[in-house]
């Protein structure tokens, strides 16, 4: 199908369009009425009383249809109905072509009738019900315009006066079970004198019940056991509840288990092989053989222990501590009762089947970094998932990436680069050190010792290779906090060749060239992450690393007596020390719509064996994450403005302090298209006084007006696993001099614009 007739096809749909008066009614039947969205949902309470939390939106989701056209359902729609007016204004030819555009034009009507306003009604006065407005009602009217055949819908809710508990009768204290329950509810928030009758927080209490008696023995104990009575007549609007018991549950469902003879059965990846079994302290494994397994694995998996009561938790526990491991590619834990000679135990059987100890993966993709650079890029990857049967992973990985610089370049050129490289890590899911670092031993903590090499190419600057080795340790103190101890870093690079014109550069400013050149970078580094979300509205993520390079190599040099500068190897390492801390955090504003929040601060100083700061651990504003009114490296230092024949360098533009601030709203718009505007300010500074760069060293009597800042608008396609996002972002003010007055500085609207694509959320 060429791609001249389609267009030719659409631009006769419109045209035949236009010619007939663009009507989105006219196949519409006499007694039927285009549902146009809802005008507006107006809830009225009684004066002093509250409303019900989520009130609002079970009301907006139970009359949330999507109109046609809809833009924000179901308030808003978008201009120029293309679908409905192709089902208005052009017939459906039976086949061909003109059939086929049809097809992928046409939107049928969203009817009054489709909606169905009245059912949407009850369902709201069951919503009232079910929050304790036995007095609510619901009500709709159709919003008509000059087209009598299209309507919006307003809904009247009145909520009536609320309901609330009057007093709770508790479970006859005469068994274990009776007095658990009893125990839990007693210091339940909800269930309890002068709460607001809610069905849906008493079905809430009665799963927490469950689970707290699961977890006590009782395995077969379901929600559905607990049944309330209540009883209105006692008090006007006042509900008296009364909690019992369900006679007709089954068997054993209040009987208190414990944990009989514990089973692990080992399953090879194919199938088949021959059983061995071994007793261990956490029961008896049975693996088939030939496989590969380290004994002591599976107990430290296993939270049940024989004897003990049962626990739903150890369970949980278990399967969760299992799946970790990275092993198995099933996993089955089943308990089942044995009432043998008058015992009440319940024997565990734990069935794991090994995954394939090898997986490779090859992907062509569009990989984009947090310096702006985008560009496809190619990766092939070989893991060994148990290599010493324990769960230890030896990953290699060979990356090649041709990238060229996203967002508005003030020349106009393309920044293009590539880079190769191969890396290799192996990890062990343990602590492969003494025990002086606290951790919890259910947590999966990991040792990794990793071997890197990178060529990174400027094209008409220079040529660079990086060679690093780490060993680090991850660990857990909890579900919330990360820790990674890197106890030895070494980081070798190399300025391997470069051209006449970076050469230039670096002659006129000795500073820049000291950051450049060819050295060993020994580092030790703490990073910690705090991540929680603290109700279903809010969530922060905390992140703070401090390192330091090179001291622990100058303090034995010095040891030693050596004196000025020292060298590793015959080349010169570097002595700093940098902190680094980040703060994001996350408001839910109403549905999907989020306000996010981030501030970033770093700093960075060298001293001893060394003047400046390497340059790949400077920091640099602009860019996709950072401030999206500038390209990358920019902005900054301070008030420096960059010379003109070095403006497409980048390499004068960089800092030992960083402040970043950013603001944004999200939004969805349709499906997976989401929407978002936001507000970025930052720079770079010196702490240390470079004559070449004026204006770069941190003041704090010019810090605000140092701050570049910009605001703008994007799109994201968030489709779960990969987000692609472009951003707009438009420049507001600059902060060196740039001949105009007032805060708005900036040269013109146009030069004031940045484009940047880029994967996944900025922050």
């Amino acid at each position: 199908m060429h791609q001249n007739n389609i267009i030719a096809a659409i631009a006769a749909a419109i045209t035949i369009i236009i010619a007939t008066g663009c009507s989105t009614t006219r196949r519409i039947a006499d007694d039927e009425i285009l549902y146009t969205g809802v005008k507006k949902i107006k809830i009225e309470t009684p004066k002093g009383v509250a409303q019900a939390p989520g009130l609002a939106a079970d009301v907006k989701d139970a009359v949330n249809v999507a109109p046609n056209n809809s833009l924000i359902s179901p308030y808003l729609r978008y201009p120029f109905p293309l679908g409905l007016w192709v089902y208005n204004n052009w017939s459906n030819p039976p086949k061909g072509f003109k059939h086929w555009i049809y097809e992928k034009l046409v939107a049928e009507p969203v009817l009054i009738s489709d909606v169905r306003p009245e059912v949407r009604t009850k369902m709201i006065d069951e919503i009232l019900d079910n929050n304790g407005y036995f007095r609510g009602s619901a009500s709709y009217e159709l919003v008509q315009g000059r087209n009598k055949k299209k309507a919006s819908i307003l809904y009247k809710v009145e909520t009536g006066p609320e309901y609330l508990i009057d007093s709770v009768m508790l479970l006859p204290d005469t068994c274990h079970l009776n007095h658990i329950i009893d125990s839990i509810t007693s210091i339940n928030t909800y269930l309890r004198a002068g709460s607001r009758y809610c069905t849906d927080s008493l079905s809430a209490t009665r799963i927490n019940i469950a689970n707290y008696v699961r977890n006590r023995g009782y395995y077969f104990f379901k929600p559905d056991y607990i049944e309330y009575l209540a009883d209105s007549t006692i008090n006007p609007q006042r509900i008296a509840i009364k909690m019992v018991l369900a006679s007709n549950a089954p068997k054993g469902s209040y009987t208190r288990w414990s944990t009989g003879t514990i089973t692990t059965v080992i399953n090879r990846n194919k199938g088949g092989g021959t059983p061995d079994t071994f007793e261990t302290r956490r029961g008896k494994i049975i693996q088939m053989m030939p496989s590969r397994l380290r004994r002591k694995l599976i107990p430290e998996c296993i939270t049940f222990r024989e004897g003990k009561t049962f626990s739903v938790r150890d369970m949980n526990r278990t399967q969760t501590y299992l799946s970790r491991t990275g092993i198995f590619n099933n996993i089955e834990i089943n308990a089942f009762p044995d009432t043998a000679g008058g015992k009440r135990v319940l024997d565990v059987l734990i069935d794991c089947t090994f995954d394939a100890p090898l997986e490779a993966s090859l992907e062509v993709n569009v990989t984009s970094k947090s310096n702006s650079y985008l560009g496809p890029g190619l990766s092939f990857g070989v893991t060994n998932k148990n290599l010493f049967g324990g769960g230890e992973q030896l990953s290699l990985n060979l990356t090649g990436a041709y990238e060229w610089q996203t967002g508005r370049n003030r020349k106009g050129s393309i920044f293009n680069s590539y880079e190769v490289g191969i890396s290799s890590t192996l990890a062990f899911p343990r602590l492969l050190i003494p025990g002086f670092i606290p951790h919890h031993r259910r947590e999966l903590n990991w040792t990794r010792i990793a071997l890197n090499v990178d060529l990174l190419n400027r094209p008409h600057y220079f040529r660079m290779a990086q060679f690093n080795t780490s060993i680090n340790y991850d660990w857990r103190l909890n579900r919330f906090a990360t820790n990674t101890f890197t106890p030895f870093k070494l980081t070798y690079t190399k300025l391997m060749n470069s051209t006449a014109e970076f050469d230039s550069i670096m002659r006129e400013n000795p500073a820049i060239a000291e950051s450049f050149k060819s050295q060993f970078i020994p580092q030790l580094a703490y990073n910690f992450v705090y991540d929680k979300d603290l109700d279903r509205d809010n969530s922060i993520n905390w992140q703070f690393t401090v390192q330091e390079a090179g001291n622990v190599f100058w303090a034995l040099y010095r040891l030693c007596g050596v004196k000025g500068e020292k060298r590793l190897f015959d080349t010169p390492f570097s002595q700093f020390v940098k902190g680094t801390t980040q703060l994001v955090y996350n408001r839910r504003l109403w549905g999907d719509n989020w306000l996010v929040t981030r501030a970033a601060v770093g700093a960075a100083h060298a001293y001893g064996n060394a003047t400046q700061v390497p340059y790949s651990e400077q920091f640099y504003v602009g860019g996709a994450n950072s401030i999206r009114a500038f390209t990358v490296r920019s902005i900054g230092p301070g008030s420096y403005k960059v010379p003109e024949h070095l403006i497409n360098g980048y390499f004068d533009q960089t800092g030992t302090f960083k402040f970043e601030f950013n603001v944004e709203y999200r939004f969805p718009i349709y499906g997976p298209l989401h929407g978002a505007v936001f507000f970025d300010s930052g720079n770079v500074w010196l702490l240390k006084e470079d004559p070449l760069r004026p204006g770069g060293k941190l003041e704090g009597k010019s810090f605000f007006r140092d701050l570049a800042t910009g605001t703008g608008a994007g799109l994201r396609l968030d489709i779960g696993m990969l987000v692609v996002r472009g951003d707009l972002g438009v420049g507001i003010h600059l902060p060196y001099d740039t001949g105009k007055r007032g805060y708005y500085n900036m040269t013109s609207f146009k030069n004031s614009l940045a484009f940047h694509l880029a994967i996944g959320y900025p922050f």
